[in-house]
């Protein structure tokens, strides 16, 4: 029985991640219960769950490849933002409703026409990031600091404080990306 579920656990975790390359962003952890029945997660809910291994994020380099260069952007700087508002988590929801790899909120994906049917869909969400990018990019001259800055807190508040404001999320933030794109060059 043991050898049949471990077998079938990995089956099913092989499978999936065959069916959809690309969407799996974590760490696998494990956990072999009482009766020996192996669980895995990439969410552990409890200390009993220890490291099994990393998953791969195969398919998402060619889809923020594909919408770095489509909406001209260095792919090092979409990298930074992803890592920055999600840690390559699909799934996440921020406490204030924002989704997926970039974080979008889905009033500013509707109103801007972002053309985002699932925010949790990796290259959906990262196509509708990468255009909103853009937009703050070209709203502020290409200022990277500022267009950071408004994809974190909106445009509305950087042009209603002149620059990068007063709030030490966003501060925190701008530094942040600015670290990791600096890493990832």
């Amino acid at each position: 029985m043991f050898k049949e579920s471990v077998l079938l656990t990995a089956f099913v975790l092989i499978f999936s991640y065959l069916a959809n390359p690309g969407t799996a962003f974590s760490d696998i952890f494990r956990y072999v219960d009482a009766d020996g029945v192996v669980h895995f997660t990439n969410r552990p809910t409890s200390a009993n769950y220890e490291f099994y291994r990393k998953e791969s994020s195969a398919g998402l380099d060619e889809i923020i490849s594909h919408y770095a260069g489509t909406y001209n952007l260095e792919e090092p700087l979409v990298r930074a933002v992803i890592k920055a508002e999600s840690n390559y988590d699909p799934t996440l929801i921020s406490n204030k409703g924002a989704v997926g790899l970039m974080q979008l909120m889905p009033e500013t994906a509707r109103y801007l026409r972002l053309n985002v049917g699932n925010l949790t869909d990796p290259e959906e969400n990262i196509r509708g990031g990468t255009r909103y990018l853009r937009m703050m990019l070209d709203q502020f001259g290409g200022d990277l600091e500022l267009a950071l800055a408004a994809y974190n807190a909106g445009p509305t508040t950087v042009r209603q404080y002149g620059g990068i404001p007063p709030y030490p999320e966003t501060q925190t933030y701008v530094s942040r990306v600015k670290r990791y794109l600096a890493s990832y060059r």
